[in-house]
């Protein structure tokens, strides 16, 4: 299952920069995962301050 960004994100980045396939962006109010692009593996969740990835 692809993951997906809570809304307890507080747009810091972090996740975006260790994503090995650069499929996490900047939305209009916290980052956002391609789902079709994301290999499942955390990267996102291991780096995140707030735990805001999660599985979907």
């Amino acid at each position: 299952m692809a993951y997906k960004i809570l809304d307890t994100c507080i747009s810091c980045g972090a996740c975006e920069s260790e994503c090995p396939t650069n499929c996490i962006s900047a939305g209009d109010d916290k980052y956002v995962i391609n789902a079709e692009e994301c290999i499942e593996c955390g990267a996102c969740a291991n780096v995140c301050p707030v735990d805001a990835p999660v599985q979907d």
